[in-house]
């Protein structure tokens, strides 16, 4: 017997048996494939399924597939391919249950891509990359970009739905103002005699996205804060498509899922890259992963029924969570046939993205930098919110805090202090 006072020590991992053994979660199945046709050999894949939240127990896994679309070189998609993941992890608390794990992702996604940048940064190569993370923990799918590439969802019932955001500056004006604002310039290439070329331009460094990881000669207004969206899917499931620009150049979404209907994720990969490439021969680096998420007892890709012309059903049609505790996560999801968005944000500030609290009594780790999770001794931290006018909460004594050099970082993103040396170029992507 327990004396007063006293309380008995259960392992996280028995908990969490126990959790999907009483709310009888059904976990899906994740088949997945990948096609790629090489032509400056700067596109590179992550893909890992049965990862472990808690390591040693098998039940709590999730998957991870992340393309990574280099430029300028190779070094910074394959530095980000071997060192987001875990930059990601470790910007989550240890003690979580489920429900709580899937809420952080957000949060932890954007500390995990900028420390990934600012540690990359700190090796002086000038390559860059865009990134589309995918992360898929039971019926949800957590998706992270900077960049162009993409990742599109087709639901088991027949809708087409975007995870990913476009950062080309091309047709993002609202990214065209930031960077102006942040002291960068947006234009196209000047060939001489007033004559301009090419797409819209960040200068200096001649870079047409507004968002990736590298890029140092850029200027640190070209940020690698990600947008991130967060769905749930019904039991039905659904298919993921997640492809480099070389796809998406001559594809659209409705292309890309119908061209591959019925194929299994090996074949439909490959067969989205031949259809991207076929017109044109290879223009660029394609490469393409495609990520079926199904209920167990079905074996076969999913098959949304016949879709009437001029009513296709696109990423407009989510419908929001709840305002309830997200200790109900699997409960409060009772519609078999609806795509559920439980987050979804873009802003490229860090005060922003990083004012989001952990739920459910878990309060962020005041004495570790909310970037790099580095320790901070009292008094050393410096708050998220110093030197900023537009936050909801902008007492600079309130957390969550930085360390001094993610705190230069931060200055720098937001054109506060000078970075990078720049230089005007016409090679970037």
């Amino acid at each position: 017997m327990l004396s007063k006072g006293e309380h008995q020590t259960v392992p996280l991992s028995v908990l969490l048996k126990r959790e999907l053994a009483n709310e009888k979660i059904e976990m899906p199945e994740i088949c997945h494939g990948q096609a790629s046709q090489s032509k400056k050999g700067e596109d590179f894949t992550f893909l890992k399924t049965e990862c472990q939240r808690v390591l040693g127990d098998g039940v709590t896994t999730f998957s991870v597939f992340g393309l990574f679309d280099g430029h300028n070189g190779s070094a910074a998609a394959i530095y980000s391919k071997e060192n987001l993941l875990q930059n990601v992890l470790s910007a989550i608390p240890s003690d979580l249950n489920r429900d709580e794990w899937v809420a952080a992702l957000p949060r932890a996604l954007v500390a995990g891509f900028v420390k990934t940048d600012k540690e990359f940064q700190e090796k002086a190569q000038k390559s860059g990359t865009t990134v589309t993370f995918v992360i898929i923990e039971g019926w949800v799918v957590t998706v992270a970009s900077v960049g162009d590439s993409r990742c599109i969802l087709e639901s088991a019932e027949g809708g087409i739905y975007y995870l990913s955001a476009d950062h080309r500056l091309e047709c993002n004006e609202e990214e065209r103002e930031r960077i102006t604002a942040s002291g960068g310039e947006v234009g196209r290439l000047n060939t001489g005699g007033g004559t301009q070329i090419g797409p819209l331009r960040c200068w200096p460094g001649g870079l047409c996205l507004s968002r990736s990881i590298g890029d140092m000669d850029v200027g640190e207004f070209i940020v690698p804060v990600p947008y991130v969206k967060q769905v749930k899917l019904s039991s039905a499931g659904g298919r993921l498509v997640i492809a480099s620009d070389g796809v998406w150049d001559a594809l659209s979404a409705e292309m890309a899922v119908e061209c591959c209907r019925g194929m299994p994720p090996d074949a439909a990969a490959s067969q989205i890259v031949k259809e991207a490439v076929q017109p044109k021969g290879i223009r660029d680096d394609t490469t393409c992963i495609v990520v079926d998420i199904q209920p167990p007892e079905k074996p076969n890709p999913p098959q949304p029924p016949p879709k009437k012309s001029g009513k296709k059903v696109f990423k407009s049609i989510f419908r929001k969570k709840t305002s309830e505790s997200s200790s109900n996560t699997e409960r409060d999801y009772d519609e078999p046939d609806v795509v559920e968005e439980l987050f979804e944000e873009g802003s490229a500030s860090l005060s922003d993205r990083l004012d989001t609290k952990y739920p459910v009594c878990n309060m962020f780790k005041l004495f570790m930098c909310a970037v790099c999770q580095v320790e901070i001794k009292p008094g050393e931290g410096i708050s998220i919110h110093a030197g900023s006018l537009n936050t909801r909460n902008a007492r600079p004594w309130d957390g969550p805090f930085l360390c001094s050099s993610c705190q230069v970082k931060k200055e720098a993103m937001e054109g506060k202090r000078p970075s990078g040396n720049g230089r005007y170029s016409s090679d970037s992507d």
